[in-house]
């Protein structure tokens, strides 16, 4: 299984809670979306992501694809996946095309 992660905002806050961003997750090969609101968005959020809708629902996935965001990139997110034997790899900076199947999933 290979997943691929990105974070879509800030939008135009929404709900009563003021949701900006969306963290979007897409099944390469199915091309399954799981996607979460949030008013704000750290590591912490997407490893609980990752957590209970993919890892709960769909196993240990072999890869994800990140982009280079600070939530992808920091300690706490990186001990997650070396935990769980995770292949990490983060799209060229400044490249969106990099990884492809992220933002072809994103809303415009």
């Amino acid at each position: 299984m290979r997943w691929a992660m990105d974070i879509v905002g800030p939008m135009t806050p929404f709900g009563k809670k003021h949701h900006q961003y969306l963290l979007v997750v897409t099944d390469y090969f199915m091309k399954w979306v799981e996607a979460k609101a949030y008013p704000k968005i750290e590591a912490v959020d997407v490893t609980d992501f990752i957590w209970t809708e993919i890892l709960c629902r769909h196993g240990i996935p072999h890869e994800i694809v990140t982009d280079n965001g600070p939530q992808f990139t920091s300690r706490s997110f990186k001990r997650f996946y070396k935990k769980y034997k995770i292949k990490l790899t983060h799209s060229t900076p400044r490249y969106p095309q990099g990884n492809g199947q992220a933002e072809a999933t994103k809303p415009s």
